[in-house]
């Protein structure tokens, strides 16, 4: 797992998301942020981390536009919402965002068993229980 830190971009399947979500056209993102999402709700069984790393960068855009958002400033963030960008999400993007969430920390989740193998668990949970609580709020 190409992985540098517990955030929700610092990894390189995020940010190879990120910058998918950056070439594509402005009114297509929205889609590619629901696609994401989706993915691990409708994958039945053992959920693969790349699925799961793309579905918690998607949920990080998706709290990035609740009011009063802190400013996204990772390197590895879609570079329009670092420089200020928004897109026009669809209200019903943060429950599915929440629920794609809870999918990746379940037991049938291959991204939450490699945080446990390489024995940092509680850095990954703690970084999704706060962008649960901004998506929840």
């Amino acid at each position: 797992m190409g992985t540098w830190a517990a955030e929700p971009f610092d990894n390189d399947t995020a940010a190879d998301w990120c910058g998918e979500l950056d070439d594509a056209a402005p009114e297509q993102r929205p889609a590619l942020v629901e696609r994401a999402l989706r993915a691990v709700l409708d994958e039945p069984g053992y959920l693969d981390s790349d699925l799961a790393v793309e579905a918690v960068a998607a949920a990080a855009v998706v709290a990035a536009h609740r009011p009063g958002a802190a400013p996204v400033n990772s390197a590895y963030a879609p570079d329009f919402l670092t420089e200020g960008g928004r897109l026009d999400l669809p209200d019903r993007f943060r429950p599915l965002a929440v629920r794609a969430l809870d999918r990746v920390v379940t037991d049938e989740s291959e991204l939450a068993e490699l945080w446990a193998e390489a024995g940092e668990p509680n850095e990954f949970l703690a970084e999704l229980a706060v962008l649960r609580s901004a998506l929840a709020g």
